[in-house]
């Protein structure tokens, strides 16, 4: 049998549900490593409570963070995939279906009138990333993005000649500014690409890639661990109380640039990354493809 709208609307859904409900498994045990090794014990109580607040979600299916975030959607379609046109659609079917059963805040504000949509869609949002690719399948990555992780977000152009000098001052500057705000410890997103909505795309899309999996270039994975370290040396640490945790982890990623344009993209993300990837095929079967935290026997499990 072939895929059907109906059978679209119900992945989605529960991609949706996976994505508020359970913290992606990377996160949980990057959390839960750095609690065991935290030794300041302002900053040891915080990720105890992050931790105690995952495990909650995870055993109510409740959502991990009262703002359950802006959706963000980037979609591989195959050219075989029999319902391209209607795979956007029924996304948006599904996540006005879960806001109206109260899973989802709604965060969908139309900002000249200052009106709020009420189920999570308007101009623009979610926000959709489509590519077409061979195959008959649709591969999905879908992200909640927190409202306060967006505020450390930033865009600097900078002539070649001090690209990298000034990329360093852009992240770390990032994080120190805002501190708390954006509700550490953070994973950090970073690009350098010709324009600056190609650079934040990237740094944006970089943040699906699991904590503790470097670029796959020796010279961009020394970035990465350069500026996690630096970061880390700010002392901000979990909801600003100190430690040595202020970032989880730092991902980069890069597009060919212009010789006359440096563009680096710096995107945040809170310590609650809700983020899954999921598949979908051309006979309507469906798979969430990436690890999370559930339930089993009155506990919580990685898997």
């Amino acid at each position: 049998m072939a895929v059907t709208r109906e059978d679209l609307v119900s992945a989605f859904r529960e991609l949706i549900l996976t994505t508020a409900n359970r913290i992606p498994a990377d996160v949980y045990e990057a959390i839960r490593d750095a609690d065991m090794s935290e030794d300041n014990p302002l900053a040891k109580a915080q990720l105890g409570a992050i931790l105690r607040n995952m495990e909650l979600a995870c055993k109510r299916g409740r959502p991990i963070c009262q703002d359950t975030g802006t959706p963000y959607l980037f979609l591989e379609i195959g050219d075989g995939f029999p319902l391209r046109s209607q795979v956007i659609e029924a996304f948006k079917d599904a996540i006005r279906s879960v806001t109206r059963e109260g899973v989802l805040r709604p965060n969908a504000v139309d900002p000249l009138y200052a009106r709020n949509s009420g189920d999570n869609t308007g101009r623009y949002i979610p926000w959709i990333h489509v590519d077409l690719v061979p195959g008959d399948r649709v591969d999905v990555k879908f992200m909640l993005k927190g409202g306060g992780s967006e505020a450390p977000s930033r865009l600097v152009m900078t002539p070649p000649l001090k690209g990298w000098s000034k990329l360093k001052e852009a992240v770390i500057r990032a994080v120190a500014e805002y501190g708390p705000l954006p509700c550490p410890p953070l994973i950090v997103g970073v690009a350098v690409a010709a324009g600056g909505d190609i650079a934040l795309s990237l740094a944006k899309k970089s943040l699906f890639r699991p904590i503790g999996v470097r670029n796959s270039d020796p010279k961009a994975a020394r970035l990465e661990e350069e500026l996690y370290k630096a970061l880390n040396k700010l002392g901000v640490g979990p909801h600003g109380f100190g430690g040595k945790y202020t970032v989880l982890d730092v991902k980069f990623d890069y597009a060919y640039r212009h010789p006359a344009s440096f563009a680096i993209g710096v995107v945040t993300s809170c310590w609650a990354t809700r983020r899954a990837t999921m598949t979908i095929e051309s006979s309507g079967e469906w798979r969430i493809t990436s690890k999370h935290l559930y339930p089993s026997n009155g506990s919580c499990v990685t898997g």
